[in-house]
This record gives C-alpha cells, structure tokens and sequence, in this order.
C-alpha cells in the first residue's frame, strides 16, 4: 500500500519561521517533523511514499530527494500556484497513488500510531485514527462508537490526520481546493467511514508553542 504525506501548507501559525522554511522540515529533535513520519511509515512497511507540496517546494524536495537515504521511494505532487486543502492536496496526487488504497497521514504531527491496526473495510471508503481531544480541539471532530465514525455528539474525539481511504471517495468530485472534512462528512452520513482509537503518543505540532512542549517531553 501506498501512502501520502500532506506537506503543502504554509505553516502561518509558526509566525517567522515559516517565511523561509517550509513547516514539515522544521525540527523536532535531530530529524524534521517530516522526517519522522517518513520513519514510522517505513517501520510498518510503507515504502512508496508521495508528497504533497506547494509552499516552498522546491526546500523540501531538495531536502528528501527521492528517498534513498531513507530506503523508502519518494514521489512528490506538487500544487501550484496554491495548495489545494487536505481533500484537493490527496485528489490532485491519485494520479500517483493509483487505484487501491492508501494511506493518509498529516506531516506535522508526532505519533507513534501503530499503522498496522487500521483497517478498510470492503464497504467502506475510510477509516480513520481517532484520539482523545487536545486542549485546543475539545469539542472533537467526529464521534466513535462500535468502530464507526458517527455525527452522534457522544464519545466525541479528535482525527489525528492518519487514515486509509478508497480512491472511490473522491469520484465525482472536480479537483479543486477543499477540505477533506467536507467528503468524510457525506460518507460519514453515508454510514462508510470505520475507525480506531489510539491511545499512545500523539501529537498535533501546529505551532511554535506546541513544537516547545513536545521538544521538552521526548528529545
């Protein structure tokens, strides 16, 4: 299975840093954020890996190269003149990710998810990982009940931003740019999305605060 690493943002939350550096390659520790995803999808055998870029592309590509020196195949989708969301970003890349599924995982978090647990279901055209709600996303995202994704106000948890979804949830769409949470929404009604809970470390590095706390924690 092929897997797709979102790292297109421009990363305003990190104020001046981000003006001459993309986010995914901001460092946690000795590796960048990116990096240390690319690690833990190698770890559970992901080793044809494509990139979403648009924001200072050309730094990160030069940065990863093809994947060599970290024994994975780097492939990269780049969005231009913008980048496209989370939903157009995976949509513009299916071209390189193919027809069967893949895996969806957000390059500015910090997790040691066991991606081996996550399952598509035939019927199903997305499971997603859930997680406890942070501080600033306490109201969570979608509920979980049963290994179903729900809009039931009970048992409200966060999207860690990992996933396995079915190229098919995107037919009939036009590229364009848009949220992801704009499709899951349809198919969750649509009684199609399944999930996991993980309960282990993890972590949303969205800004300069939260890169402090995680640095301070593990590294």
């Amino acid at each position: 299975m092929k897997a797709i690493i979102l790292a297109a943002g421009q990363g305003k939350r990190f104020g001046k840093t981000t003006i001459t550096k993309p986010k995914p390659l901001i460092k946690l520790g000795n590796l960048s954020l990116i990096e240390h995803n690319i690690l833990l999808l190698k770890s559970y055998g992901f080793t044809e890996i494509v990139i979403n870029v648009s924001y200072l592309a050309n730094l990160i590509i030069d940065y990863l190269g093809n994947g060599d020196k970290y024994n994975v195949k780097i492939t990269y989708s780049i969005e231009y003149p913008e980048p496209l969301e989370t939903g157009g970003g995976i949509h513009n890349a299916l071209s390189i990710l193919g027809k069967d599924p893949f895996l969806v995982i957000n390059s500015d978090i910090y997790t040691d998810c066991n991606l081996s647990l996550i399952n598509l279901h035939h019927h199903d055209l997305a499971s997603l990982v859930m997680v406890k709600n942070p501080p600033d996303n306490l109201k969570g995202d979608f509920s979980i009940s049963n290994g179903r994704i729900t809009l039931d106000k009970e048992n409200m948890m966060t999207y860690s931003g990992i996933g396995i979804y079915n190229p098919k949830i995107f037919k009939n769409i036009e590229i364009s740019k848009y949220k992801l949470i704009n499709i899951l929404l349809k198919e969750i009604k649509n009684n199609r999305v399944s999930g996991i809970i993980h309960k282990n470390i993890w972590y949303d590095i969205g800004d300069n605060k939260k890169l402090k706390k995680v640095s301070n924690l593990f590294f």
